[in-house]
């Protein structure tokens, strides 16, 4: 990989206005052989960033005695040591500049899907990339690379995700990874907070996926009102050359409007048939999902094995950048047919058929809607019983919208853990039940997330359905800024159904 030296870099952020000050204490011929803003990573010769409310100098001597030749900040610091810096007026729109910079421009090489949403994401990535990936396979290609909030795949790295989208100098690693691993397309989730704080900047999407928008993400940490959130997510368009928009979407007028800034763009649709990617007659055969889609190029029927009436919007939204990508129909078939994500929809059965257990990421609104609705009308004889709980300090109006649809729909809810960091689990337990108590639903508080699934399998009453949200296939759980080993929602589920067949 070709190497910068520093005068390369303040030539670099000189250009882009964005420097204030450039000192290089003699050494303007270092060459820069990594860059990285946390200080555990640094290794010799680090170009060190100095970004975060949180961020602390003596970090910064850590990283120079770690062997950091030169530091970026918004401010100059009193280093233990005579060091090189960069003054810059705004760290967050440096970093895509610094990092396309030293990844030598990957996105450029690659052929990248960017999904943007309040819902949907994750499952649309797997969907595209299972699509992606049988076209690669019957064309010598390589797997296709992911980047979503359920785990990440470059071809080098393959890890469990804490963040949707990640910064810039992770991002732009990534798709180096997958360039050197000689991968072409990239499946990646953009969130609001990724387009806000400038994490995609200084690239392009080759198509960008609109699926929907909700009320979500509001607090003072992420983004204050709705309009925010909104306008946000909006900026996506303006990072792709195609755009895919939902005519299904809330504010669908306002989504088109901003979706003139890329260069062509398709609309999905199961309501209108004018839209260019239209679907229709959807219903369910067994456990399978059939509908017809309509296009200029076919009018055919699809299938897709992961259960979910709403997840044909999502398969919608994928043909549609399929059709843009110039991928052949056949592989939108057998991709579909075959895709699954983990711990998005997976279903359990005991072996009496009385107790169903759905593991699904859902943690919003218009998820928790769209789960639960789907749910009533696709198991309507079994009885809704709900385990949830709510990240601590974020996302705060998710408490009401939660406790509110799982009280509407749930017989009885199992208030537990879901990543609540610094916040004790019983207050934001207490905080969403006095929404399920609004929709006369009983509830119980259980911390414990396997004792929370145990004591819902054991309580049921008949035929029941538990929908147990948020956490998927996660193996680790937030507490304090630790991220702690924990079982999945996906193997207490096995463990606890196996011994409840033993017993039944």
């Amino acid at each position: 990989m070709k190497k910068y030296t520093l005068e390369a870099y303040a030539q670099l952020l000189q250009n882009a206005r964005m420097m204030k000050e450039f000192y290089s204490c003699g050494k303007e011929d270092a060459q820069i052989e990594y860059l990285t803003y946390d200080s555990r990573e640094v290794v010799e010769g680090t170009l060190f960033i100095c970004k975060g409310a949180a961020f602390k100098a003596e970090y910064l001597d850590a990283a120079i005695r770690k062997g950091a030749v030169a530091y970026v900040s918004e401010v100059k610091y009193d280093t233990e040591v005579d060091v090189p810096y960069f003054l810059v007026d705004d760290i967050r729109k440096a970093m895509p500049y610094l990092a396309e910079k030293f990844n030598n421009a990957p996105w450029k090489s690659l052929n990248i899907v960017g999904i943007g949403g309040t819902k949907g994401k994750s499952t649309s990535a797997y969907y595209m990339k299972a699509i992606v990936d049988d076209y690669m396979e019957a064309t010598g290609g390589k797997e296709s690379a992911v980047i979503s909030s359920i785990d990440i795949y470059d071809g080098v790295i393959k890890k469990e995700s804490h963040i949707t989208t990640p910064e810039a100098v992770e991002l732009q690693e990534h798709f180096r990874h997958a360039v050197e691993s000689g991968i072409s397309y990239v499946e990646m989730e953009v969130s609001s907070q990724a387009l806000k704080y400038n994490r995609v900047d200084n690239m392009m999407l080759d198509v960008g996926i609109f699926l929907n928008i909700s009320e979500d993400h509001i607090s003072p940490i992420e983004h204050l009102d709705f309009e925010d959130y909104f306008a946000s997510k909006l900026k996506i368009f303006a990072k792709a050359k195609n755009a895919v928009v939902n005519l299904d979407a809330d504010f669908a007028d306002r989504i088109l409007e901003a979706s003139k800034a890329s260069e062509r763009v398709l609309t999905f649709s199961t309501r209108n048939p004018e839209a260019d990617v239209y679907g229709y007659d959807i219903q369910k055969d067994g456990h399978e999902i059939v509908f017809m889609v309509k296009t200029a190029e076919f009018d055919e029927e699809f299938r897709l094995t992961m259960p979910g009436l709403f997840n044909v919007e999502n398969a919608l939204a994928v043909i549609a950048a399929s059709i843009l990508l110039g991928i052949p129909k056949e592989y939108m078939h057998s991709g579909l047919y075959r895709a699954r994500s983990s711990g998005r929809m997976e279903l359990y059965a005991s072996k009496d058929k009385k107790l169903i257990a759905v593991v699904d990421y859902a943690h919003n609104k218009l998820s928790f809607e769209k789960l639960f609705s789907s749910t009533k009308d696709e198991y309507p004889d079994y009885a809704i019983v709900s385990i949830f709980g709510c990240p601590g300090k974020k996302a705060y109006i998710r408490r009401r919208d939660l406790g509110t649809v799982a009280g509407q729909y749930s017989k009885k809810v199992y208030l537990t853990a879901e990543d609540p960091g610094y916040e004790p689990v019983e207050d934001i337990s207490k905080d969403i039940a006095q929404y399920v108590e609004a929709q006369n639903c009983p509830y119980v508080m259980i911390e414990n997330r396997g004792e929370a699934i145990k004591a819902a399998m054991d309580e049921a009453e008949g035929k029941t359905i538990l929908l147990i949200t948020g956490k998927g296939n996660e193996t680790r759980q937030k507490y304090g800024c630790e991220y702690l080993d924990c079982k999945s929602d996906v193997q207490y589920v096995k463990e606890l159904l196996a011994e409840y067949d033993k017993t039944h």
